[in-house]
């Protein structure tokens, strides 16, 4: 399964774009720790994968001076001795103690052998004949288990370390092409999802302020037509003291009452010029 091209479904706003953001930063610490074990883990391996192979080497060696020294005993003695060894031995004089080590988180067994400081229970046998080789085909076996605790102990740690640097190797990988690739990709998602509401709220916001300028270009358009419409028919508007329906100048004072003006008084005189006039 691989992780280019694809992304998780998320709706794009800022809040998952942070927390997508500190994913993908998680995802790269984490890759970049378990990089950093895997390497450990792998210096260790070929550590151990040196001492395997030579204590196979020296475990043939060994297990070769051992058989050649109980054939040594066998004949010195005459015959088989082990039913007397047997007979003899109350406790084991060679034990394994098994202990932990950690490596990178880890748990690694590692096995030691510890021999008995007691006396030996088997000290008699060959007192008769070939004592003395009795004696150093014990000490060749001795060496020769203590080198096979030292092989299983390198071998143990070799298998675990094997599975435990598939599963890193695994995981690393996993990360590496498939999470991470999928967390960019919906950072770059979410990032041209934001850019494009981003650039769909500009394009509304200059279709309004748009609309805005043409509705106040038309009513300013509006009032100087009806502006210059009114300078060019100044009939149509009423002088000031004009009588609508005679168009003659009607003064302040319109009272037609004796005394209301000169032409009043006037036409007062003229129609009593020829009569006496009492007062």
């Amino acid at each position: 399964m691989s992780g280019q091209g694809s992304r998780e479904a998320i709706f794009p706003t800022r809040m998952n774009l942070t927390l997508t953001k500190q994913r993908l930063k998680g995802a790269q610490t984490g890759h970049s720790l378990l990089a950093k074990k895997r390497d450990a883990l792998m210096n260790r391996f070929r550590a151990i994968l040196r001492k395997v192979d030579e204590a196979k080497r020296l475990m043939g060696r060994v297990l070769q001076l051992a058989s050649f020294s109980l054939a040594e005993v066998t004949y010195a003695t005459g015959g088989e001795i082990g039913y007397q060894v047997q007979e003899s031995v109350r406790q084991a004089s060679y034990t394994v103690r098994a202990k932990s080590e950690n490596v990178s988180g880890v748990m690694l067994p590692a096995f030691e052998g510890v021999r008995s400081k007691e006396g030996n229970d088997f000290n008699l046998t060959g007192l008769s004949r070939g004592g003395q080789q009795v004696q150093r085909c014990r000490e060749t076996y001795v060496k020769a288990v203590g080198t096979l605790v030292e092989l299983a102990s390198l071998q143990t740690a070799f298998m675990i370390l094997d599975e435990v640097i598939k599963a890193t190797n695994r995981r690393v990988n996993a990360i590496e092409h498939v999470v991470i690739p999928r967390l960019e990709n919906t950072v770059a998602y979410i990032n041209s999802e934001l850019d494009e509401m981003d650039r769909e709220e500009f394009f509304r916001l200059k279709k309004i302020q748009g609309k805005k300028k043409r509705d106040t270009e038309e009513a300013d358009a509006a009032a100087d037509a009806a502006a210059q419409a009114a300078a060019a028919n100044p009939s149509q508007e009423e002088a000031p003291g004009m009588n609508s329906r005679t168009g003659k100048e009607e003064r302040e004072n319109p009272d037609d009452g004796v005394g209301g003006g000169d032409a009043g008084g006037r036409d007062m005189l003229d129609q009593h010029k020829d009569e006496d006039v009492i007062f």
